[in-house]
């Protein structure tokens, strides 16, 4: 057979036109698919990066925490972020050439193909048709042949009969002789006709399965071959799009290792040391109370003594548990402009701050003011340039403003100086003096004696010691500034306002805080004052600040009117 000397050409199949046309159709949508599977690995790519971006972002530090920076851990942790960014924008890349170098590719490449195998399909319909045509055309010749034959044989058959038959006149003889002869010539046109035609189409015939055809099959094959190469390179160009980012991402990993290999432990815990050191000393040794001396006063001198010194004393126990500065209730407010609701060394380092940041104010202005001086010195040179008194009200206003600015520098410096002279040294602990004891071994009180010795730590960061007359010639007393309710040793209880309902349990962990159960009734002694707090009390020695939210107040009428 021909077809076994084909070899591998795709002549072979030229009786599988159909199913040609089927496989190349199928190779066809195989490439959209994969086009449309390279689509959407783009899309999670860019999906991916850009939740990685959204997620660095969300973490980034916020402006009211950009003390974090100081901490080597903080800082690491930021730049592993930054390196974050960079690996998502890797993947960024990673979409882009997917869609440049294999998406936009293949998609063109795709409508080329469909334009070039529609082409072929159309050559070979068409030499398909010219064969059939050229078959019908043969079998007409074959059939009109085939149909003379007969009519001649006919023709020829009725001329004998006549030409035997004796009542038959000559002249009907010679008309049927001369019609079959008609009719044998025109059997033999016939004939000529159709082995011609015969020729013809053998020959067509011939050039349409051994010319026509293969080589529109070889061409249709060519195309589908080109198609596989197409989808073998895109699909090593889909492993080298990955490949190429690889040193970059490896880059980005680097950094995230150095980073955290960056981290200093003991630097951070200086860091810690330093930003909340508060420059208090600790308390020293409280001594020994000697009740026992009181059994050697008169009745009526103990009574007296003793009832001052233990209500006074009481009440001192008291105001200290609400005064001792790591224990103070924070105005949870507006912070006061001295800086006074923070300890010491914090209170130093604001003020400190405080004043470079309007030195620095004051170096603007006084470089605009010289500034503006030069010019108006030009101006006086050389008035064509400009008036000089033009400039005359900035610089009023500008030396205003240093003024201001100096002024206000003067009053930071001012609490600076006050916080610097208060803050202790370091020396041995001082101890702390009992109340009852100098009392009871110093002169007897007199009518002005109503303060009793203690040991204050007021709020603004100062640390002093406040004593009574009783102890005058023992220890000099300091004065104390403070603007704090609770600093005052006698200030009297407060009175209730109102009552109030627990709604949630408060465990009251924080000194100054008061731990209250669901459900409990408890006195109103101060109103929320914004802050979020209100002040409580459960008994005459338990009260202290809830959470306004946990509670519902009930305020009695005169404390509404008021």
């Amino acid at each position: 057979m021909v077809e076994e000397k084909m070899g591998g050409c795709w002549s072979q199949t030229k009786d599988q036109f159909d199913n040609l046309e089927k496989h190349t159709q199928w190779g066809i949508d195989f490439v959209e698919k994969y086009t449309k599977f390279v689509k959407e690995r783009s899309e999670i790519e860019l999906n991916y990066a850009r939740q990685i971006r959204n997620l660095s972002k969300k973490y980034q530090p916020k402006k009211k925490e950009e003390d974090e920076n100081k901490y080597t851990w903080c800082r690491a942790f930021y730049s592993t972020l930054n390196e974050l960014n960079d690996y998502a924008g890797q993947h960024e890349v990673i979409a882009e050439n997917m869609t440049s170098q294999i998406i936009a590719d293949l998609t063109r490449y795709a409508q080329e193909v469909k334009t070039e195998r529609k082409s072929h399909f159309h050559d070979g319909r068409k030499a398909q048709q010219q064969v059939e045509a050229s078959w019908k055309q043969l079998e007409s010749c074959k059939r009109k042949f085939e149909r003379d034959c007969k009519e001649a044989d006919r023709a020829q058959q009725y001329f004998e009969k006549m030409d035997a038959d004796i009542n038959v006149t000559k002249a009907d003889v010679e008309k049927a002789r001369q019609q079959a002869q008609m009719r044998h010539q025109m059997a033999s046109d016939s004939k000529n006709e159709y082995s011609s035609y015969l020729q013809k189409f053998n020959q067509e015939q011939n050039e349409h399965y051994y010319t026509i055809i293969p080589n529109i099959f070889q061409k249709i094959q060519a195309m589908e071959e080109k198609r596989i190469e197409r989808m073998g390179e895109s699909l090593k160009t889909f492993a080298e799009v990955d490949r190429q980012i690889l040193p970059i991402i490896g880059k980005c990993l680097d950094g995230m290792t150095q980073v955290a290999e960056s981290i200093e432990p003991k630097n951070d815990s200086s860091q810690v040391i330093e930003s909340y050191k508060s420059g208090f000393e600790p308390p020293g040794d409280v001594e020994f109370e000697d009740y026992g001396q009181a059994m050697k006063r008169t009745v009526s001198e103990t009574s007296l003594n003793n009832s001052r010194s233990d209500n006074k004393a009481e009440r001192s126990s008291k105001s200290k548990s609400k005064t001792l500065w790591p224990f103070i209730k924070k105005n949870k407010g507006s912070n006061p402009e001295d800086f006074s609701h923070l300890p010491p060394e914090q209170r130093r380092k604001k003020l400190q701050a405080k004043i470079d940041d309007i030195n620095k104010d004051i170096q603007k202005e006084m470089d605009q003011r010289d500034a503006l001086t030069k010019m108006k010195e030009v101006y006086v040179k050389n008035p064509q340039m400009g008036d000089p008194n033009s400039v005359e009200p900035r610089l009023g206003e500008i030396a205003n403003n240093i003024e201001k600015l100096q002024a206000e520098a003067q009053k930071f410096e001012g609490w600076l100086a006050e916080v610097e002279g208060r803050m202790p040294v370091k020396s041995d602990p001082p101890r702390r003096t009992s109340v009852l004891y100098e009392t009871q071994n110093s002169t007897p009180p007199t009518t002005n004696n109503n303060n009793c010795a203690q040991d204050r730590e007021s709020p603004d960061g100062s640390y002093t010691e406040e004593q009574s007359s009783e102890v005058q010639s023992k220890v000099q007393p300091e004065t104390a500034e403070s603007g704090d309710e609770f600093d005052d040793p006698d200030e009297e209880m407060l009175p209730t306002i109102g009552t109030c309902k627990a709604l949630y349990p408060f465990e009251g962990h924080n000194e100054g805080t008061i731990a209250v159960t669901e459900g409990e009734l408890l006195y109103v002694i101060e109103e929320d004052k914004g802050d979020g707090w209100t002040r409580v009390r459960r008994n005459e020695e338990e009260e202290g600040y809830v959470p306004t939210s946990y509670v519902e107040v009930f305020l009695d009428s005169n404390a509404k009117d008021s």
